[in-house]
């Protein structure tokens, strides 16, 4: 369960105020402790309380002592360099807060503003400003011109140039290799086919180149085998018809 927040106010009960008294000294004491262990630093405590006729202190009179002196060995503009009394507190406090106001009426007005911008972008809102809220106005314009060139500007430097068209080379003629190759083996089987239907003979003869001039038949009984030619051709054809 979280701890509510607790108002910096007086507590007007006075048996409210004794208790938190206890309870929140206990709590200084051991953040304190622990502020000079963990950082090695020294550091001491000295607490006044209506309750008590003696103050409280820690680590103990002997090191209150060292730190107390220690200090007053430091220049009087280091001292007081970061010293407070309640009265300066308040004032930076007030500063502080001072501070914020003005950081949220600006906040506010360019809201304001912002929503006069688009009043105007639908033709409404800005026959009723002022020569302040005109100011504004311009001022807001010329801003979000700005970021909008700005993005522009990021944009193009992220962004890749496009790259050269390429060119692209004509298509290459389609070579129906399967085609040529069937026709090649066509061819193949056509010419082994003639050759197992060739006559004996022939094949015989075209194995001894030696015996051509010796073959004058051509293995047809013993007739002459003509030089072709015009005149033997007529007289072989009257011979065989007009003997």
């Amino acid at each position: 369960m979280t701890r509510k927040k607790v108002k910096l106010a007086f507590i007007t009960n006075d048996s409210a105020r004794k208790a938190t008294l206890k309870k929140r000294k206990q709590g200084l004491m051991k953040k304190v402790s622990e502020l000079s262990t963990l950082c090695g630093i020294d550091i001491c405590t000295i607490i006044y309380s209506p309750y008590e006729s003696q103050p409280e202190v820690w680590p103990d009179n002997r090191g209150v002592h060292r730190v107390l002196a220690q200090f007053k060995r430091m220049p009087e503009m280091e001292q007081s360099k970061k010293m407070v009394n309640q009265e300066s507190f308040i004032r930076q406090r007030i500063a502080k807060a001072s501070e914020q106001l003005k950081k949220q009426h600006k906040e506010n007005r360019e809201k304001e503003i912002t929503l006069v911008m688009y009043q105007c972008l639908t033709g409404e809102g800005i026959q009723n400003l002022m020569m302040p809220d005109l100011n504004d106005l311009g001022w807001l314009l010329d801003q979000n011109l700005k970021e909008i060139n700005k993005r522009i500007d990021e944009l193009k430097k992220t962004t890749a140039p496009p790259p050269p068209p390429q060119q692209v080379a004509p298509p290459r003629p389609h070579v129906p290799t399967g085609n040529l190759y069937m026709q090649e083996q066509k061819s193949t089987v056509d010419l082994t086919m003639d050759a197992m239907q060739r006559p004996q003979w022939f094949t015989d003869w075209t194995n001894n180149p030696s015996d051509h001039q010796q073959m004058n038949s051509f293995g047809h009984g013993d007739e002459i085998m003509l030089p072709f030619c015009e005149n033997n051709h007529n007289t072989m054809w009257s011979n065989a018809f007009f003997p």
